[in-house]
Formats: structure tokens, C-alpha cells, sequence
């Protein structure tokens, strides 16, 4: 707290030596060098300040032209992408399908085969039953003697 009472002490006494200093001419004439040296400091100072910040203008313009190019690029990249997967898929779904087609059709002819199969082994046992009873039927005509001679 003490530090800030000897300032202000300070600026005021300085305001108070810089009235009086004003009021000779001399003293006048030597504020107003002060003056105008201060104030061609903070003129070039100004001027300073607004080139950098037009040279950081156009430096984040740059930047902004680069990052919408960028972002730009990376759409079509993401759309061209995105259309080839799509073509790809397309192209899964077709031969998905294409085999299905195609293992129906085997499935399809399997069964053909399995009927024909199951047809023939069919009439092959209708065929086997036949020769059996027919075998059957000689044996048995063979017990009871009906081929044996007659005796009439």
C-alpha cells in the first residue's frame, strides 16, 4: 500500500513540475519537443501495428483458402469413396445373388437326382420283391410236388 501512495506522490509531482515547466517559454518550448517526439513515437508505432496486422491478414486469408481447398478435397475424396463402396457393394449384392441362383439350381438338380434315385432304387426293389415271390412261388410249387409226375 505504501508503494502505491509513493507512486501517485510521484505522478502528481510530476503533473505539478510539468505546469510550471509549461509556463516559461523555454519550458514550453521544450514540452512541446517532448510532445511531438512522443507523438511521432506512437505514430510509428501505429503504423508498425497496422502493417503487422495486414501482414497477419493476409496471412490467415492464406490459411483459410488453404483449409476450404482442403476441406474441398476431402468431400470429393469422401464421395468418391463413399460411390465406390457403393459400386462395390452393388457388385457383392449381384454375385450374392448369382450364387444363390446357383446353388438353388444345384439344389434343385440334387433333388432331381435324389427322386430319380429314389425311383430307380424303387423300381429295383419292386423288381427284387417280384423275383423273390416269383422264387418264393417255384419253391413253394416245388414243396407241394406240383412238379412232381402225377399219378393219374
Amino acid at each position: 500500500m505504501k508503494n502505491v501512495l509513493w507512486f501517485l506522490v510521484g505522478i502528481v509531482g510530476g503533473f505539478i513540475v510539468a505546469h510550471f515547466v509549461d509556463k516559461d517559454p523555454r519550458g514550453h518550448e521544450l514540452m512541446a519537443d517532448v510532445d511531438a517526439r512522443i507523438s511521432e513515437f506512437t505514430d510509428r508505432i501505429a503504423d508498425a501495428y497496422r502493417a503487422q496486422e495486414a501482414r497477419f491478414e493476409g496471412i490467415v486469408a492464406e490459411v483459410k483458402d488453404a483449409a476450404a481447398d482442403a476441406l474441398e478435397s476431402a468431400k470429393d475424396t469422401a464421395g468418391d469413396v463413399l460411390d465406390a463402396a457403393k459400386g462395390t457393394a452393388g457388385d457383392a449384392v449381384d454375385a450374392v445373388k448369382d450364387a444363390a441362383a446357383t446353388a438353388a439350381d444345384k439344389a434343385s438338380d440334387a433333388v432331381d437326382a435324389a427322386k430319380d434315385a429314389a425311383s430307380d432304387a424303387a423300381d429295383a426293389a419292386s423288381d427284387a420283391v417280384e423275383e423273390a415271390a416269383d422264387t418264393a412261388s417255384d419253391a413253394a410249387e416245388k414243396a407241394t410236388g406240383d412238379d412232381a409226375p402225377h399219378n393219374d
